[in-house]
């Protein structure tokens, strides 16, 4: 493999490997060396690479970030309107390859990380100002600039709080139940019906 090759295969490999040690010990007792020889690569390596545990965490966070911006605007770009894009944002956070254990445990670790490192301070702000500003343009669309704002930062809320909500939660994740949550949220906001209440008018009629 030529050696540009070899370094981001290595640069990937480690990445993986934080991510499960964060998922199995946690990030505060896993060591470079552990993730090292858990990628299969030495620890001076790694140590080159990244310059330091808190840079490898960076790193990773950053992978994860350009991977839930690439599922996000796949499932944007076939979304037609406002309330669809909405809905596609909403989706793509809770998409299978993204709401599953190891990276729920490897975001907890960017959050608990983000009290006293600035840089995973500053990534987590860019994520959050950046869904935030996503959904308020949406949101826009549909009712008043006030109201918008308010709705994008709650459907935000309710996201991150339905992520961090699974580290004490029991079985697996459900991303169709977080889904169905936050979609709940939105059509209050929007003050049409939830699609629970609708069911049971329909049925009160039946």
């Amino acid at each position: 493999m030529p050696r540009i090759g070899m370094e981001t295969h290595r640069r990937k490999a480690l990445i993986d490997a934080t991510v499960a040690t964060i998922h199995e010990r946690g990030f505060g007792d896993a060591t470079m060396a552990e993730i090292a020889r858990r990628a299969g690569v030495s620890g001076g390596l790694a140590h080159h690479y990244f310059g330091s545990k808190a840079g490898l965490l960076n790193a990773t966070m950053r992978f994860l970030l350009t991977d839930l911006s690439r599922e996000t605007r796949e499932r944007m770009a076939g979304a037609e309107g406002p309330r669809a894009r909405i809905s596609a944002m909403i989706s793509a956070s809770f998409a299978p390859t993204q709401f599953q254990p190891a990276l729920i445990s490897a975001w907890l670790a960017f959050y608990l990380q983000a009290r006293t490192d600035a840089e995973t301070r500053r990534l987590l702000r860019i994520y959050h100002r950046r869904l935030v500003s996503n959904l308020a343009h949406a949101f826009a669309a549909l009712i008043p600039g006030e109201r918008a704002r308010h709705a994008a930062e709650g459907t935000a809320a309710m996201i991150d709080g339905l992520w961090l909500q699974r580290i004490f939660a029991d079985g697996p994740p459900q991303p169709r139940t977080a889904i169905r949550r936050v979609e709940d949220y939105v059509e209050r906001q929007l003050g049409a019906p939830s699609p629970a209440a609708t069911d049971t008018a329909h049925k009160g009629n039946g």
